[in-house]
């Protein structure tokens, strides 16, 4: 390739910001993720490498087929989703229950009509659910100021600060600060027998009519709902025009196949793409996709690395993975929580989703995102088709 077509600069720099903030904002979340779902140390490294993998080089290929800047994601949602489950269900349990939501993704990506069904899900009631399952993350928050009150009050001052000056390096600055304070207090270490490089370590399913019901389908309906349809949206507003079937379908079998390595939801991205799919990335929209290949490349580095970089949060103090994963999903919530409230007609059934989502409860065996969806859908179907007396 001539100098000529080499990407600008600008370019370079936009594809490793999108990765700092897109890895460094929420990693801590995927390690709490694969903690409560009981997965080891090496698991749980697994994961992380596999998630890096599966957004790096698909992404990479699918820009330059499609000559449009595709940037992946993991679910970032899904990730809290699990965090926040109680079930105890295990680690290769809940892994079948990633492929079960992988494989539902596929589906959504082959049958027109499916997404088309999928898109009909009211916006309310989807936002309200993943409000609920964001709600105790940033409640734990502030749980942690009577333990560590410097910590906490220092990472959030950090963060406010940085929100004004300079938004979108916000979390970045919060994980700087709390390593800062950490090595200070000789808290910053790795688990025993981490390596420097990645790796993956696959488990056998478990498939368990508890764990689709709980995990699976709440996983799809969120990451569906709260990464791709936005993702494809971003996409549009940047002037493109990209096959909504064919990026679910491969963000779905891509999650298929690394489910055993513990990738939970490869899916698209939005927040983290809207600062590859501008012209600020690149002056040239056709020439733009080159920006999506650069970002693929970024995360198979970091895939490379990944045993250290997730082996920092598996060791850190409980407290301080607390801190930091609250702040990074304090603009979820307010999406979520806009999200819900924003048609009228549908906030009463939007409240009763995310009461019982928050909620925490379990009945069956089955977790409160799947019974938040259930009293939202039944107060939508009571509303419309229950008529009022005179």
């Amino acid at each position: 390739m001539s100098s000529s077509r080499l990407p600008p600069p600008a370019s370079f720099s936009a594809a490793a910001v999108a990765t700092v903030i897109g890895f460094g904002g929420t990693v801590a979340l995927v390690v709490q993720a694969g903690q409560a779902l009981g997965a080891a140390p090496v698991q749980i490294i697994s994961m992380v490498t596999a998630l890096c993998l599966g957004i790096g080089l698909p992404g990479a290929v699918l820009s330059w087929r499609l000559k449009m800047p595709v940037v992946l994601a993991w679910s970032t949602p899904g990730a809290a989703l699990l965090a926040a489950s109680t079930l105890g269900l295990g680690w290769s349990t809940a892994v079948g229950a990633f492929v079960i939501a992988g494989l539902l993704m596929v589906m959504t990506g082959l049958v027109p009509a499916l997404g088309r069904l999928a898109e009909r899900i009211p916006a309310a009631v989807a936002s309200a659910m993943l409000a609920g399952v964001l709600l105790p993350f940033c409640v734990k928050l502030f749980l942690v100021f009577p333990a560590d009150m410097g910590l906490a009050a220092g990472l959030m001052a950090v963060f406010l600060i940085m929100r004004r000056v300079a938004a979108a390096w916000a979390l970045p600055a919060v994980l700087v600060a709390a390593f800062a304070v950490l090595a200070l207090r000789g808290q910053v270490g790795l688990p025993a027998g981490t390596g420097l490089f990645g790796q993956l370590s696959p488990v056998t399913p478990a498939f368990d009519w508890k764990a689709a019901i709980s995990l699976a389908l709440p996983l799809y309906l969120v990451t569906l709902a709260s990464q791709n349809l936005p993702g494809l949206v971003v996409l549009r507003a940047a002037g493109y025009a990209p096959p909504a079937g064919k990026l679910i379908f491969w963000g779905g079998l891509t999650s298929t196949l690394l489910a055993p390595f513990g990738a939970h939801g490869v899916n698209l991205a939005a927040i983290t793409a809207a600062l590859c799919t501008g012209p600020e990335a690149h002056p040239d929209p056709e020439r733009r996709w080159t920006v999506g290949v650069l970002y693929g490349l970024y995360y198979l580095v970091v895939a490379l690395f990944a045993a250290p970089l997730a082996g920092l949060f598996i060791a850190m103090p409980t407290g301080a993975l607390a801190v930091i994963t609250g702040l990074a999903l304090i603009a979820p919530l307010t999406g979520s929580l806009s999200g819900m409230m924003s048609v009228a007609e549908d906030r009463e059934a939007a409240v009763l989703t995310f009461a019982a989502t928050a909620s925490g409860v379990s009945l069956f065996g089955v977790g409160s995102a799947f019974w938040g969806l259930a009293v939202g859908f039944l107060a939508l179907a009571a509303r419309r088709w229950i008529r009022p007396r005179a």
